[in-house]
């Protein structure tokens, strides 16, 4: 079954009318300077460069950290770093995957293909590879593969929202490895990623610029590859319970992004929520990074973490 069709099929489904929401926007910085090396605390073992597929022979490789000492299988959490699409790096989640450690979860951050060289879907397909080399590998790193969850910001909260409603839809897998794998998640926070793009022009300060780059065209030329490559359209019951964390003064991807994304999932009968940062931008700090950690940490302990 071709994209199309299957897109028509779960379209029919759920009376997805598109082009009735108001215009919003994303992208995020050209380039990013790969941040330090963090020091990894002692309760924590922390392996870098790990490879975890090579579709068409681009090797791709991952991060990931996991207590040292504790009764497993642990929950686990999958961190995808933004860029547009087309830059960023996975060592800006170091950190997180590391605090995450610390929490009784393994966490993995990871490289995918980008933009313009490889376009939609290849990111998806990696991402999802990523998912299933975690299950594949749930022994040596002592994963629980029932308890998987998901975190990105920008590009990389698309993406993971992109894993929150496509599972089962194997157009989407690609060839990354681990077929007998899946790559379903069981929760999702998403940090100010876009989630319609045919309302992505117009209040971004360059989406113009970086959608035609990863989606081969504009609206004009390529409106199917917007269409589909977005996560809103894809919701049904079965999308995951989807935590997502946006600013007010984005400028990158409007807030209004996220409150559609929750309303969709709420009709559809997910359980969603929105925390709302009044006055904050596309990267929070302060006051605004101390609450969106809060709200990752406890949704991901709500979701994930075995009551005692």
């Amino acid at each position: 079954m071709t994209l199309s069709r299957t897109f028509r099929r779960a379209s029919a489904v759920l009376g997805v009318v598109l082009g009735l929401l108001p215009a919003a926007a994303f992208a995020q910085s050209k380039t990013q300077a790969k941040p330090a090396a963090l020091a990894v605390p002692e309760t924590v073992i922390f392996e870098r460069g790990v490879e975890y597929a090579a579709p068409d022979g681009t090797p791709l490789q991952l991060n990931i950290a996991r207590p040292k000492s504790g009764d497993g299988p642990f929950p686990t959490v999958l961190c995808i770093h933004g860029g547009g699409f087309r830059a960023g790096n996975r060592e800006s989640y170091d950190k997180l995957v590391l605090q995450l450690a610390e929490r009784g979860y393994v966490a993995a951050t990871v490289t995918y293909r980008l933009a313009p060289k490889h376009k939609f879907p290849a990111a998806v397909h990696d991402v999802k590879a990523a998912v299933r080399w975690l299950r594949a590998n749930a022994s040596k790193y002592q994963i629980d593969p029932d308890r998987i969850g998901v975190t990105g910001g920008s590009a990389g909260g698309h993406l993971a929202l992109f894993l929150g409603v496509t599972s089962g839809v194997p157009e989407f897998e690609g060839k990354g490895g681990n077929p007998s794998q899946s790559s379903k998640v069981a929760c999702v926070v998403n940090v100010y990623g876009p989630s319609d793009f045919t309302k992505s022009y117009g209040k971004s300060v360059d989406a113009a610029e970086v959608l035609p780059l990863w989606l081969g065209g504009d609206l004009k030329t390529a409106k199917h590859q917007h269409i589909i490559a977005s996560p809103l359209p894809w919701i049904t019951p079965h999308a995951a319970p989807t935590l997502s964390i946006h600013g007010t003064d984005d400028k990158y991807v409007a807030h209004e992004q996220s409150v559609w994304l929750v309303d969709r999932l709420t009709a559809a009968g997910v359980e969603a929520e929105l925390l709302t940062l009044q006055g904050a931008g596309h990267g929070f700090r302060g006051d605004d990074a101390k609450k969106s950690d809060a709200a990752l940490f406890a949704f991901f302990d709500k979701h994930l973490k075995r009551s005692k």
